[in-house]
């Protein structure tokens, strides 16, 4: 799937970094600033034709286009204007990092970000860790996490999972039974199986897997995860499945989840819409409305306020 074919973020036509470096001027100048202006241009020009305004701001008046924002906002707002003048792989590594800083983790960051991302883009994501914040991103994550879920958090950091089509059939039968015999069919539970078949394998091959094992347990994959695991592995187990298959859904989950109940997960909720907008969020939009029975745009504009609304809305795209 190329990139950008499936997002509601697309290129500005009759672009000039130029001209917008002259609007984000003026919407920043004096006292009080414009954040209607802010909003239109940084939601509506993809990442690449950002970083050409950040580029032409630093040309044109000596600054940092980040710089200068993150003193001009504030909250949720400041935080998904910063997040899409990054690099994707940028916006990761910085996620992953803020995740891990202080005292205690964000978990469902890391899990968010290396279940759901491609070797090609976990390569990138390492690169980037290593020269912005001077150790690699493995050792953070064994410093932070521990036992099996470290395990399989460094395994995804490998950045090796078959991806090609291929489906092995008497391998996936085996994986399957392996994978059976690893949970359901014991007292206790072999978390390697798990983690060797659900780290390895390509998605082709890895839904055969799930197909065989509903057959030999009579369960979903999903629930032998819930049944044999807990805390932080059973989430990384289940959002590997959930990827594997369907990511949109997977997505639109945690969106979900970030929203429904009392008060709101906006780390969750910013970081899916900034580090999605230009890649599936048509996608993600249409499976929550087949999940939910409502948009996702509805859901945003009533858990949300202020610019910060405005800006998520104009990234999910209309209703």
């Amino acid at each position: 799937m190329s990139i950008g074919n499936r997002g509601t973020v697309t290129e500005a036509s009759g672009f000039s970094a130029e001209k917008d470096v002259e609007k984000l001027r003026g919407a920043m100048k004096g006292t009080g600033t414009d954040e209607l202006v802010i909003i239109d241009i940084l939601s509506h020009r993809t990442v690449a034709q950002r970083q050409r305004i950040k580029e032409a701001y630093k040309q044109a008046i000596g600054k940092d286009l980040a710089d200068d924002l993150s003193s001009e906002l504030s909250g949720n707002f400041r935080s998904v204007a910063l997040g899409l003048l990054m690099l994707p792989p940028v916006y990761d590594a910085y996620e992953l990092r803020n995740a891990m800083k202080g005292a205690g983790t964000e978990e469902a960051c890391l899990i968010d970000i290396l279940a759901s991302r491609s070797n090609d883009e976990i390569k990138a994501i390492c690169a980037v860790y290593k020269k912005e914040y001077g150790k690699s991103l493995e050792d953070a994550i064994c410093g932070d996490t521990s036992g099996m879920f470290q395990r399989v958090l460094v395994s995804l950091l490998t950045a090796g999972r078959d991806e090609s089509s291929a489906v092995n059939e008497a391998q996936a039968v085996l994986d399957a039974k392996e994978i059976y015999e690893a949970g359901e069919a014991r007292w206790g539970t072999d978390e390697v199986k798990f983690l060797t078949v659900l780290c390895v394998r390509n998605r082709n091959h890895l839904l055969r897997v799930f197909e065989e094992y509903q057959k030999i347990s009579g369960r979903d994959i999903e629930e032998s995860i819930k049944r044999e695991m807990s805390g932080s592995l059973e989430d990384i187990f289940l959002a590997i499945v959930k990827c594997m298959k369907n990511k949109p859904a997977f997505f639109a989950e945690r969106l979900y989840k970030s929203m429904k109940g009392l008060g709101t997960t906006d780390s969750v909720l910013v970081r899916i819409m900034v580090a999605r907008a230009e890649i599936d969020m048509l996608d993600i939009k249409a499976e929550f409305l087949k999940m939910y029975s409502k948009t996702l745009f509805s859901f945003i504009k009533g858990d949300t306020s202020g610019d910060y609304r405005k800006i998520l809305l104009e990234l999910c795209g209309g209703e």
